[in-house]
């Protein structure tokens, strides 16, 4: 693969980190501690085409290959991960997934407005009782003549709150995971009801909720894709949901050098800058590594998906090594500031707050490996 970015590529890069540098760093403490972003934020990002990236022209994106999103989803996670969480999931999880299994009437419905940025999307997979074996699922839908009444709870639910639209996946029949289909379903329907989850450790900025469905009923024309083939279209969204976190994480990741590297050069013991003493080096160099072989991993991904090779595998590589070694930048930053990074008053506190809840959602660690495994053996080892 070219490890160089066209033009093109560093131009879109450099735009993703003014803006980010400019409209979003500013502001990210101060979004942590109150627990919500300024919602303002988010037509400002479809005006400069961030919210539309893959997505064809003709249905309101602003085109782009999948390296050119991961480029910029690095960006906003080295600024703020909340930020890059909501559009990963508005963008990333549902447009791109509407764009590719949805009906020329959903494509018109709903794809222009979330690409402006006039409306948000939330994936509504995660049940109280099924995180990890979410083939297990309990919301059902029924069908009651042309329409379908759907009823269960959601929770973990990123922009749940805030979302127009969910993605919600549901069960039809008690086939197993062959007994599950998507629906596009308007949060405003009756009967759908939502709470924000507040007190996160991290990601507070972000809206997080659950959600419940009484009786929602929907016609059939939101059914998106086909009755019973829910499962493998959420699977095959979150394979490449799974590369946009990593993108975020290698942005945590240099955020937290950058961070580091600044103050070991400003804080001085034992009569020298601490960027002087050989422990705090081996702590920059070691993030350094990590930062730079998870940025290789998520390029690598991308590369694979705009040539339309199988990427699964990439997939889940770049969103286990990143994740985790974003979670170790953020620590080895925390320790290069000691007491200092303890506390708000700088931002790698809250780089590893943010860092922590990567190695959980869109697949832990642990079924990260799994699937890796799966790979390498040819042998499952989720049942």
């Amino acid at each position: 693969m070219d490890l160089s970015l066209t033009p093109e590529h560093a131009d879109l890069r450099q735009l993703a980190r003014n803006f980010a540098d400019d409209e979003i760093a500013p502001h990210a403490a101060e979004w942590d501690r109150r627990e919500s972003l300024d919602l303002d934020l988010i037509p400002r990002m479809g005006e400069l085409g961030f919210l539309g990236l893959t997505i064809p022209e003709e249905h309101g994106g602003s085109g782009g290959d999948h390296l050119a999103y991961y480029l910029v989803l690095e960006e906003l996670g080295r600024a703020d991960s909340s930020v890059r969480g909501v559009v990963s999931v508005s963008l990333g999880l549902v447009a791109a997934t509407i764009a590719r299994h949805g009906t020329p009437e959903q494509h018109q419905r709903w794809l222009p407005a979330l690409c402006s940025g006039r409306a948000l999307g939330c994936f509504a997979l995660t049940e109280p009782g099924t995180g990890s074996d979410a083939g297990a699922l309990t919301t059902r839908a029924v069908r009651d003549g042309d329409d379908w009444l759907i009823t269960g709870a959601k929770t973990f639910i990123t922009n749940g709150t805030w979302a127009d639209v969910a993605l919600l996946l549901a069960r039809t029949s008690d086939d197993g995971s062959r007994g599950i289909t998507a629906f596009l379903v308007p949060t405003a329907s009756a009967g759908f009801h939502r709470r924000e989850i507040n007190d996160k450790l991290g990601l507070r900025a972000q809206a997080t909720a659950e959600l419940h469905l009484d009786g929602v009923r929907v016609p059939d024309t939101a059914r998106l894709g086909e009755v019973g083939r829910g499962f493998p279209l959420a699977m095959s969204a979150l394979g490449k949901g799974r590369v946009s976190v990593a993108a975020g994480c290698v942005g945590i990741a240099q955020a937290s050098l950058d961070a580091a590297l600044r103050y070991a050069g400003e804080r001085h013991q034992f009569g020298k800058a601490i960027a002087g003493h050989q422990l705090v080096q081996r702590l920059l160099a070691t993030t350094a590594v990590d930062t730079a072989a998870a940025r290789l991993l998520v390029w690598q991904a991308a590369d694979l998906l705009d040539r339309g090779q199988p990427h699964e595998t990439a997939a889940s590589m770049a969103k286990l090594f990143a994740s985790e070694a974003a979670v170790r930048a953020a620590d080895n930053a925390v320790q290069v500031f000691g007491g200092y990074g303890y506390v708000d008053e700088y931002p790698v506190s809250r780089y590893l707050r943010d860092a922590r809840v990567t190695t959980l959602y869109e697949g832990t660690s642990q079924i990260q490996q799994l699937v890796i495994g799966r790979s390498l053996t040819g042998v499952a080892a989720f049942s």
